[in-house]
Protein backbone atom coordinates (compact mmCIF):
# COMPACT_ATOMS: atom_id res chain seq x y z
CA UNK A 1 0.00 0.00 0.00
CA UNK A 2 1.41 3.42 -0.74
CA UNK A 3 1.99 6.14 2.31
CA UNK A 4 -1.79 7.81 2.10
CA UNK A 5 -3.44 4.35 2.14
CA UNK A 6 -1.60 3.25 5.20
CA UNK A 7 -2.47 6.56 7.05
CA UNK A 8 -6.12 6.27 5.72
CA UNK A 9 -6.74 3.08 7.37
CA UNK A 10 -4.63 4.49 10.87
CA UNK A 11 -7.01 7.41 11.09
CA UNK A 12 -10.34 7.11 9.21
CA UNK A 13 -13.27 5.34 10.73
CA UNK A 14 -13.43 2.47 8.22
CA UNK A 15 -17.62 3.22 8.27
CA UNK A 16 -17.10 5.56 5.47
CA UNK A 17 -15.85 3.21 2.08
CA UNK A 18 -14.67 4.20 -0.60
CA UNK A 19 -15.30 2.27 -3.98
CA UNK A 20 -10.90 2.63 -4.88
CA UNK A 21 -8.09 3.43 -2.66
CA UNK A 22 -6.71 5.32 -6.11
CA UNK A 23 -5.26 8.74 -4.89
CA UNK A 24 -6.65 11.74 -6.87
CA UNK A 25 -4.84 15.20 -6.69
CA UNK A 26 -6.48 17.12 -9.36
CA UNK A 27 -9.89 17.37 -11.54
CA UNK A 28 -10.88 19.69 -14.43
CA UNK A 29 -14.04 19.02 -16.12
CA UNK A 30 -14.77 15.19 -16.56
CA UNK A 31 -11.50 14.09 -15.74
CA UNK A 32 -9.24 13.65 -12.76
CA UNK A 33 -5.66 13.13 -12.09
CA UNK A 34 -3.88 10.84 -9.97
CA UNK A 35 -0.69 10.97 -7.57
CA UNK A 36 0.81 8.85 -10.60
CA UNK A 37 0.00 11.34 -13.06
CA UNK A 38 -2.68 8.69 -14.94
CA UNK A 39 -5.90 10.55 -15.45
CA UNK A 40 -9.53 9.27 -15.31
CA UNK A 41 -12.79 9.71 -16.71
CA UNK A 42 -14.69 10.67 -13.57
CA UNK A 43 -18.24 8.88 -14.23
CA UNK A 44 -19.18 8.81 -10.12
CA UNK A 45 -19.95 12.70 -10.22
CA UNK A 46 -19.00 12.92 -6.56
CA UNK A 47 -22.44 10.74 -6.65
CA UNK A 48 -24.30 12.57 -8.90
CA UNK A 49 -22.90 16.47 -7.38
CA UNK A 50 -20.61 17.65 -9.73
CA UNK A 51 -23.26 17.99 -12.90
CA UNK A 52 -20.86 20.84 -14.19
CA UNK A 53 -17.85 18.77 -13.92
CA UNK A 54 -14.64 19.34 -11.84
CA UNK A 55 -13.65 22.93 -11.16
CA UNK A 56 -15.74 24.81 -13.44
CA UNK A 57 -14.30 28.45 -13.67
CA UNK A 58 -17.20 30.61 -12.88
CA UNK A 59 -18.04 28.19 -9.71
CA UNK A 60 -14.08 28.64 -8.44
CA UNK A 61 -14.32 32.21 -9.20
CA UNK A 62 -17.50 33.00 -7.16
CA UNK A 63 -16.22 30.89 -4.29
CA UNK A 64 -12.50 32.81 -4.32
CA UNK A 65 -14.22 35.99 -4.40
CA UNK A 66 -16.45 35.34 -1.53
CA UNK A 67 -13.49 33.57 0.22
CA UNK A 68 -11.80 36.94 0.18
CA UNK A 69 -14.83 38.69 1.98
CA UNK A 70 -17.16 36.75 4.49
CA UNK A 71 -16.76 33.15 5.22
CA UNK A 72 -19.38 32.35 8.28
CA UNK A 73 -22.29 34.20 9.83
CA UNK A 74 -24.02 31.77 12.04
CA UNK A 75 -27.01 33.57 11.83
CA UNK A 76 -25.42 36.39 13.37
CA UNK A 77 -26.50 38.90 10.53
CA UNK A 78 -27.52 38.98 6.68
CA UNK A 79 -25.39 38.30 4.08
CA UNK A 80 -25.82 38.68 0.21
CA UNK A 81 -25.01 35.95 -1.11
CA UNK A 82 -27.72 33.76 1.20
CA UNK A 83 -30.22 36.16 -0.60
CA UNK A 84 -29.02 35.83 -4.11
CA UNK A 85 -28.89 31.91 -4.34
CA UNK A 86 -32.33 31.62 -2.82
CA UNK A 87 -33.63 33.71 -5.30
CA UNK A 88 -31.71 31.75 -7.54
CA UNK A 89 -33.01 28.56 -6.67
CA UNK A 90 -36.79 29.92 -6.48
CA UNK A 91 -36.61 31.24 -10.04
CA UNK A 92 -36.05 27.20 -11.62
CA UNK A 93 -38.09 25.78 -8.68
CA UNK A 94 -41.37 24.27 -9.57
CA UNK A 95 -44.21 26.25 -9.31
CA UNK A 96 -45.25 27.25 -5.77
CA UNK A 97 -42.20 27.01 -3.97
CA UNK A 98 -41.23 30.40 -3.66
CA UNK A 99 -38.95 30.40 0.06
CA UNK A 100 -36.38 28.53 1.03
CA UNK A 101 -34.03 27.16 3.89
CA UNK A 102 -30.39 26.57 3.84
CA UNK A 103 -29.30 23.10 5.47
CA UNK A 104 -26.01 21.14 4.57
CA UNK A 105 -26.60 18.04 3.83
CA UNK A 106 -29.21 16.23 1.86
CA UNK A 107 -30.38 13.98 4.76
CA UNK A 108 -30.43 17.56 7.26
CA UNK A 109 -32.91 19.12 4.40
CA UNK A 110 -35.13 15.38 4.34
CA UNK A 111 -35.54 15.36 8.08
CA UNK A 112 -35.95 19.15 8.04
CA UNK A 113 -38.15 18.47 5.42
CA UNK A 114 -40.25 16.71 7.79
CA UNK A 115 -40.48 18.80 10.82
CA UNK A 116 -41.93 21.13 8.79
CA UNK A 117 -44.54 18.43 8.32
CA UNK A 118 -45.42 17.60 11.07
CA UNK A 119 -45.54 21.01 12.25
CA UNK A 120 -47.84 22.76 9.98
CA UNK A 121 -50.20 19.78 9.46
CA UNK A 122 -50.19 18.86 13.18
CA UNK A 123 -50.16 15.43 12.30
CA UNK A 124 -47.42 12.81 12.96
CA UNK A 125 -47.37 10.19 10.61
CA UNK A 126 -45.32 10.16 7.44
CA UNK A 127 -45.47 7.32 4.52
CA UNK A 128 -41.92 6.30 2.77
CA UNK A 129 -41.59 4.28 -0.86
CA UNK A 130 -39.48 1.16 -0.23
CA UNK A 131 -36.32 1.11 -1.95
CA UNK A 132 -36.04 4.94 -1.35
CA UNK A 133 -32.67 6.54 -0.37
CA UNK A 134 -33.12 9.75 2.23
CA UNK A 135 -29.76 9.79 4.01
CA UNK A 136 -28.30 8.10 6.89
CA UNK A 137 -28.84 10.10 9.91
CA UNK A 138 -30.89 8.61 13.01
CA UNK A 139 -34.55 10.67 11.59
CA UNK A 140 -33.19 10.08 7.60
CA UNK A 141 -32.57 6.90 8.02
CA UNK A 142 -36.02 5.53 9.16
CA UNK A 143 -36.88 6.31 5.59
CA UNK A 144 -34.41 4.87 3.98
CA UNK A 145 -35.27 1.37 2.67
CA UNK A 146 -32.25 0.89 -0.35
CA UNK A 147 -30.75 -1.15 1.72
CA UNK A 148 -31.43 -3.10 5.26
CA UNK A 149 -27.52 -2.70 6.15
CA UNK A 150 -28.38 1.09 6.44
CA UNK A 151 -30.62 0.38 9.71
CA UNK A 152 -28.84 -2.63 11.02
CA UNK A 153 -28.01 -1.70 14.36
CA UNK A 154 -30.00 1.22 14.69
CA UNK A 155 -33.69 0.48 15.57
CA UNK A 156 -35.64 1.42 17.15
CA UNK A 157 -36.32 3.73 14.19
CA UNK A 158 -38.28 6.68 14.54
CA UNK A 159 -41.85 5.50 15.25
CA UNK A 160 -44.79 6.62 12.88
CA UNK A 161 -43.45 5.82 10.24
CA UNK A 162 -45.15 3.79 6.96
CA UNK A 163 -43.57 2.00 4.22
CA UNK A 164 -44.91 1.41 0.81
CA UNK A 165 -44.08 -0.17 -2.61
CA UNK A 166 -42.55 2.00 -5.03
CA UNK A 167 -43.62 1.03 -8.55
CA UNK A 168 -40.32 -1.58 -9.65
CA UNK A 169 -41.54 -3.03 -13.05
CA UNK A 170 -38.45 -4.77 -14.33
CA UNK A 171 -37.62 -6.01 -10.57
CA UNK A 172 -41.28 -7.49 -10.15
CA UNK A 173 -41.82 -8.93 -13.91
CA UNK A 174 -44.51 -6.23 -14.23
CA UNK A 175 -45.28 -3.58 -17.52
CA UNK A 176 -45.04 0.09 -15.69
CA UNK A 177 -48.95 0.17 -15.43
CA UNK A 178 -49.46 -3.03 -13.78
CA UNK A 179 -46.59 -2.08 -11.20
CA UNK A 180 -48.50 1.58 -10.67
CA UNK A 181 -51.72 -0.02 -9.60
CA UNK A 182 -50.23 -2.41 -7.69
CA UNK A 183 -47.96 -0.06 -5.66
CA UNK A 184 -51.29 2.18 -5.02
CA UNK A 185 -52.96 -0.78 -4.06
CA UNK A 186 -50.95 -1.65 -1.18
CA UNK A 187 -50.81 1.95 0.01
CA UNK A 188 -54.94 1.72 -0.25
CA UNK A 189 -54.69 -1.01 2.46
CA UNK A 190 -52.09 0.75 4.52
CA UNK A 191 -54.84 3.21 4.67
CA UNK A 192 -57.53 0.26 5.44
CA UNK A 193 -55.75 -1.92 7.63
CA UNK A 194 -53.25 0.49 9.14
CA UNK A 195 -53.10 4.13 10.01
CA UNK A 196 -56.18 6.48 8.36
CA UNK A 197 -54.95 9.44 6.12
CA UNK A 198 -55.64 11.76 8.51
CA UNK A 199 -52.71 10.65 10.67
CA UNK A 200 -50.42 11.39 8.18
CA UNK A 201 -48.43 14.45 7.72
CA UNK A 202 -46.44 14.02 4.44
CA UNK A 203 -45.53 11.31 1.81
CA UNK A 204 -41.55 11.03 1.42
CA UNK A 205 -40.95 9.79 -1.88
CA UNK A 206 -37.58 10.19 -4.72
CA UNK A 207 -39.53 11.20 -8.19
CA UNK A 208 -36.56 8.80 -9.53
CA UNK A 209 -35.33 6.36 -7.14
CA UNK A 210 -31.43 6.75 -6.59
CA UNK A 211 -29.76 4.47 -4.39
CA UNK A 212 -32.86 1.69 -4.55
CA UNK A 213 -31.68 1.32 -8.44
CA UNK A 214 -32.43 4.20 -10.04
CA UNK A 215 -35.82 3.25 -10.93
CA UNK A 216 -38.03 6.28 -12.34
CA UNK A 217 -41.19 6.69 -11.01
CA UNK A 218 -44.10 7.69 -13.99
CA UNK A 219 -46.24 10.29 -14.27
CA UNK A 220 -49.47 8.54 -13.90
CA UNK A 221 -47.57 7.10 -10.48
CA UNK A 222 -46.91 11.13 -9.55
CA UNK A 223 -50.41 12.22 -10.30
CA UNK A 224 -52.03 9.67 -8.61
CA UNK A 225 -49.97 10.71 -5.20
CA UNK A 226 -50.43 14.20 -5.50
CA UNK A 227 -54.51 13.35 -6.40
CA UNK A 228 -54.51 10.82 -3.07
CA UNK A 229 -52.71 13.85 -0.53
CA UNK A 230 -54.62 16.54 -1.88
CA UNK A 231 -57.88 14.58 -0.73
CA UNK A 232 -56.62 14.12 2.08
CA UNK A 233 -54.38 16.88 3.38
CA UNK A 234 -51.48 14.98 3.21
CA UNK A 235 -48.17 17.15 1.73
CA UNK A 236 -46.04 15.94 -0.94
CA UNK A 237 -42.57 15.62 -0.12
CA UNK A 238 -40.21 15.42 -3.20
CA UNK A 239 -36.68 14.57 -2.12
CA UNK A 240 -35.01 15.79 -5.39
CA UNK A 241 -31.66 15.62 -3.81
CA UNK A 242 -29.86 13.35 -6.38
CA UNK A 243 -32.27 13.97 -9.56
CA UNK A 244 -32.04 17.54 -9.07
CA UNK A 245 -30.16 20.43 -11.02
CA UNK A 246 -30.43 18.86 -14.48
CA UNK A 247 -29.48 15.76 -13.70
CA UNK A 248 -32.48 14.30 -15.33
CA UNK A 249 -33.51 16.09 -17.91
CA UNK A 250 -34.93 19.68 -16.35
CA UNK A 251 -33.96 21.33 -13.58
CA UNK A 252 -36.08 19.06 -11.42
CA UNK A 253 -38.08 15.87 -12.05
CA UNK A 254 -40.85 16.95 -10.80
CA UNK A 255 -41.27 19.83 -14.40
CA UNK A 256 -40.17 16.85 -16.18
CA UNK A 257 -43.31 15.06 -15.36
CA UNK A 258 -45.74 18.28 -14.28
CA UNK A 259 -46.29 17.16 -11.36
CA UNK A 260 -46.36 19.82 -8.28
CA UNK A 261 -44.52 19.33 -5.17
CA UNK A 262 -45.39 20.69 -1.87
CA UNK A 263 -42.13 20.85 -0.38
CA UNK A 264 -38.70 19.83 -2.29
CA UNK A 265 -36.14 18.80 -0.69
CA UNK A 266 -32.52 19.86 -2.63
CA UNK A 267 -29.10 19.04 -2.63
CA UNK A 268 -25.55 17.25 -3.84
CA UNK A 269 -25.43 19.39 -7.00
CA UNK A 270 -27.05 22.58 -5.58
CA UNK A 271 -23.27 24.26 -5.25
CA UNK A 272 -21.42 21.42 -7.67
CA UNK A 273 -19.55 20.11 -4.98
CA UNK A 274 -19.60 22.67 -1.90
CA UNK A 275 -21.76 21.30 1.50
CA UNK A 276 -25.14 22.92 0.65
CA UNK A 277 -28.78 21.62 0.59
CA UNK A 278 -32.11 23.54 1.20
CA UNK A 279 -35.87 22.76 2.10
CA UNK A 280 -38.07 24.98 -0.39
CA UNK A 281 -42.22 25.22 -0.37
CA UNK A 282 -44.64 27.91 -0.20
CA UNK A 283 -44.35 31.05 1.60
CA UNK A 284 -47.99 30.07 3.40
CA UNK A 285 -45.99 26.60 4.20
CA UNK A 286 -42.52 28.30 4.83
CA UNK A 287 -43.90 30.92 6.77
CA UNK A 288 -45.63 28.72 9.83
CA UNK A 289 -42.03 27.61 10.57
CA UNK A 290 -41.19 30.22 12.81
CA UNK A 291 -38.38 31.35 14.28
CA UNK A 292 -36.79 28.62 17.06
CA UNK A 293 -38.83 25.92 15.03
CA UNK A 294 -35.52 24.65 13.65
CA UNK A 295 -32.27 26.12 12.93
CA UNK A 296 -28.88 25.83 11.78
CA UNK A 297 -25.02 27.26 12.12
CA UNK A 298 -23.21 26.14 9.04
CA UNK A 299 -26.55 26.19 7.04
CA UNK A 300 -26.44 29.00 4.00
CA UNK A 301 -22.89 29.08 4.45
CA UNK A 302 -21.35 32.33 2.43
CA UNK A 303 -18.97 30.77 0.13
CA UNK A 304 -21.24 27.81 -0.67
CA UNK A 305 -24.42 30.18 -1.49
CA UNK A 306 -21.89 31.98 -4.09
CA UNK A 307 -21.28 28.47 -5.36
CA UNK A 308 -24.66 27.95 -5.57
CA UNK A 309 -25.72 31.09 -7.65
CA UNK A 310 -22.87 30.49 -10.10
CA UNK A 311 -23.73 26.73 -10.02
CA UNK A 312 -27.48 27.64 -11.24
CA UNK A 313 -25.86 30.49 -13.75
CA UNK A 314 -23.38 27.85 -15.47
CA UNK A 315 -26.44 25.25 -15.56
CA UNK A 316 -28.61 27.57 -17.53
CA UNK A 317 -26.69 26.79 -21.00
CA UNK A 318 -26.13 23.05 -19.78
CA UNK A 319 -29.48 21.74 -18.95
CA UNK A 320 -30.99 22.36 -22.44
CA UNK A 321 -28.34 20.10 -24.04
CA UNK A 322 -29.07 17.26 -21.95
CA UNK A 323 -32.20 15.78 -23.60
CA UNK A 324 -29.30 15.19 -26.94
CA UNK A 325 -26.77 13.39 -24.51
CA UNK A 326 -29.79 11.42 -22.70
CA UNK A 327 -30.80 10.47 -25.82
CA UNK A 328 -27.74 9.60 -27.27
CA UNK A 329 -26.48 7.65 -24.45
CA UNK A 330 -30.15 5.67 -24.51
CA UNK A 331 -29.64 4.75 -27.96
CA UNK A 332 -25.86 3.04 -27.20
CA UNK A 333 -27.16 1.69 -24.52
CA UNK A 334 -30.57 -0.27 -25.70
CA UNK A 335 -28.34 -1.18 -28.70
CA UNK A 336 -25.94 -2.60 -26.73
CA UNK A 337 -28.89 -4.49 -24.01
CA UNK A 338 -29.96 -6.68 -27.09
CA UNK A 339 -25.94 -7.50 -27.68
CA UNK A 340 -24.80 -8.59 -24.06
CA UNK A 341 -27.10 -10.74 -22.24
CA UNK A 342 -25.18 -9.17 -18.71
CA UNK A 343 -27.71 -6.28 -19.51
CA UNK A 344 -31.08 -7.20 -18.18
CA UNK A 345 -32.42 -3.60 -18.08
CA UNK A 346 -31.71 0.44 -19.01
CA UNK A 347 -33.42 2.88 -17.59
CA UNK A 348 -33.38 6.59 -16.03
CA UNK A 349 -33.92 10.03 -17.12
CA UNK A 350 -31.50 12.39 -18.58
CA UNK A 351 -28.21 11.90 -17.58
CA UNK A 352 -29.12 9.76 -14.74
CA UNK A 353 -29.45 5.89 -16.16
CA UNK A 354 -29.56 2.52 -14.69
CA UNK A 355 -27.90 -0.08 -16.44
CA UNK A 356 -28.82 -3.98 -14.29
CA UNK A 357 -26.80 -6.54 -14.30
CA UNK A 358 -27.51 -9.79 -14.11
CA UNK A 359 -27.09 -13.49 -14.07
CA UNK A 360 -27.93 -16.32 -17.00
CA UNK A 361 -30.91 -16.84 -14.74
CA UNK A 362 -31.74 -13.47 -14.78
CA UNK A 363 -31.08 -12.68 -11.13
CA UNK A 364 -29.00 -9.79 -9.81
CA UNK A 365 -25.11 -9.89 -10.48
CA UNK A 366 -23.27 -7.94 -7.87
CA UNK A 367 -19.93 -10.16 -9.40
CA UNK A 368 -20.74 -8.50 -12.90
CA UNK A 369 -20.62 -5.21 -11.49
CA UNK A 370 -17.27 -5.74 -9.16
CA UNK A 371 -15.29 -6.82 -12.58
CA UNK A 372 -16.83 -4.39 -15.04
CA UNK A 373 -15.94 -1.76 -12.66
CA UNK A 374 -12.05 -3.14 -12.01
CA UNK A 375 -11.48 -3.54 -15.73
CA UNK A 376 -13.10 0.15 -15.93
CA UNK A 377 -10.68 1.85 -12.92
CA UNK A 378 -7.82 -0.22 -15.27
CA UNK A 379 -9.09 1.50 -18.70
CA UNK A 380 -9.26 4.92 -16.52
CA UNK A 381 -12.91 5.20 -15.49
CA UNK A 382 -14.28 5.82 -12.33
CA UNK A 383 -18.32 4.13 -12.06
CA UNK A 384 -20.81 3.13 -9.15
CA UNK A 385 -23.13 1.22 -8.54
CA UNK A 386 -26.56 1.16 -6.79
CA UNK A 387 -29.69 -0.84 -6.30
CA UNK A 388 -30.07 -3.69 -2.76
CA UNK A 389 -27.42 -6.01 -4.89
CA UNK A 390 -25.57 -3.62 -6.02
CA UNK A 391 -25.69 -4.98 -9.76
CA UNK A 392 -26.78 -1.28 -11.32
CA UNK A 393 -24.03 0.60 -12.90
CA UNK A 394 -25.19 4.40 -12.49
CA UNK A 395 -24.01 6.06 -15.43
CA UNK A 396 -23.63 9.50 -14.47
CA UNK A 397 -21.71 11.68 -16.21
CA UNK A 398 -21.36 15.64 -15.79
CA UNK A 399 -23.99 17.07 -17.55
CA UNK A 400 -21.81 19.22 -19.46
CA UNK A 401 -19.74 15.89 -21.17
CA UNK A 402 -18.56 16.18 -24.25
CA UNK A 403 -19.96 13.78 -26.91
CA UNK A 404 -16.24 12.80 -27.45
CA UNK A 405 -15.79 11.83 -23.89
CA UNK A 406 -19.59 10.81 -23.34
CA UNK A 407 -18.68 7.94 -26.25
CA UNK A 408 -15.35 7.23 -24.56
CA UNK A 409 -17.19 6.31 -21.06
CA UNK A 410 -20.01 3.84 -22.98
CA UNK A 411 -16.72 2.39 -25.60
CA UNK A 412 -15.38 1.46 -21.62
CA UNK A 413 -18.01 0.26 -20.50
CA UNK A 414 -18.68 -2.18 -23.39
CA UNK A 415 -15.28 -3.21 -23.52
CA UNK A 416 -15.65 -4.37 -19.64
CA UNK A 417 -19.28 -6.30 -20.03
CA UNK A 418 -17.40 -8.15 -23.18
CA UNK A 419 -14.30 -9.18 -20.93
CA UNK A 420 -16.65 -10.25 -18.05
CA UNK A 421 -19.10 -11.79 -20.47
CA UNK A 422 -15.99 -14.06 -22.20
CA UNK A 423 -14.69 -15.08 -18.59
CA UNK A 424 -17.75 -16.41 -16.89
Amino acid sequence: MTDLQNRFHDIIAPVIAFDSEVEIVDGKGSWVTAVDGKQYLDFACGIAVTNLGHRPDAVVTAAQSQLNKLWHAGGAFLYEPLVTAAESIVDIAPDGINKVFFMNSGAEAVEGSIKLARKVTGRQGIITFRGGFHGRTMGSVTYTTSKAKYRQGYHPLLPSTFVVPFPHPYGWGMTQEEANAYALRELEFKFRYEVTPGEIAAFLVEPMQGEGGYYPASKAFLDALRAIADEHGILLIFDEVQTGFGRTGDWFTSQVYDVRPDVLVMGKAIANGLPLSAVGASSELLDQWLPGSHGTTFGGNPVCCAACTATIDGLREVIPTVPASSEHAFSRWNTLKEEHPTIGDVRGLGLMIGIELITADGSPDPEAFTSIASFARDAGMFILNCGPDGNIIRFIPPLNVSREDLDRGIDILTDAIAAYESGR
